[in-house]
């Protein structure tokens, strides 16, 4: 299913350039030019990426973790994915506290992050409006999801934040000719077998304010979920 190739960081890298010049979805492209030049009262000063977002990480990575999208003043601001709003930070610091960051927090690109056996990538790569892509956008954006998943030849244990990320996961091994039966269905730390030797699928509520904020999601519960993963990839 995935060919190794010889130096994937060299591949990521050039494959980062197709992802940032995508222009494939007009609707989403306006939206993120206008938010970066209207910006947010708090981050005024800053000048935001606006252009679509590449995944971030470990090129040997066992663990693959698929978000839903840029946040709109959080990696359409900073141009790396999870980072600069209260999610980002959420998120790495549960990553920090199972072993696959070397810091709890993600503020921006030369904070000093680094993932260690881990990679991180959104299901769309540009910010949506109200955080709902639509269904032929995140559609256009499964090459790129396809693309990096070539480069990413270990990867044993796919997380989905989200079930916009879960249901990309599945549409894309279904453009594979993958169609698990029964479908699995979207679970918080539920695992399932894909057969054929393909990495596991887990299930994760999204670490957004709506999420954290309620208690739907807490820190012990996002952290379980990568302890678990850790071990499925270890078997």
């Amino acid at each position: 299913m995935k060919l190794l190739r010889v130096d994937p960081v060299q591949e990521l890298s050039d494959l980062r350039d197709t992802i940032v010049s995508c222009e494939r979805c007009p609707r989403l492209r306006h939206y993120c030019r206008r938010i970066a030049r209207e910006k947010k009262r708090a981050h005024r000063d800053d000048t935001y990426w606006g252009r679509p977002v590449p995944g971030f990480g470990d090129p040997h990575a066992r663990l693959l973790l698929v978000g839903l999208a840029p946040a709109a003043h959080g990696a359409n601001r900073t141009g790396r994915v999870f980072t600069g709003d209260g999610s980002g930070d959420f998120l790495m610091s549960a990553l920090h506290r199972t072993g696959f960051a070397n810091i709890g927090t993600s503020r921006q690109v030369d904070d000093g992050l680094r993932l260690t056996d881990a990679y991180i990538l959104s299901a769309v790569r540009c910010a949506p409006p109200d955080n709902k892509p639509l269904p032929e956008e995140i559609t256009r954006c499964l090459d790129h999801l396809d693309a990096e998943l070539a480069h990413l030849p270990q990867v044993r244990v796919v997380v989905a934040l989200g079930k916009i990320g879960f249901d990309a996961w599945l549409q894309l091994m279904k453009g594979r000719g993958v169609k698990p039966s029964p479908r699995p269905q979207f679970g918080h730390g539920v695992a399932a077998d894909l057969g054929d030797g393909l990495p596991l699928l887990m299930g994760c509520y999204h670490p957004s304010r709506q999420n954290t904020n309620t208690g739907k999601l807490t820190a012990p519960m996002m952290e379980a979920v990568f302890r678990k993963a850790r071990r499925l990839m270890e078997r």
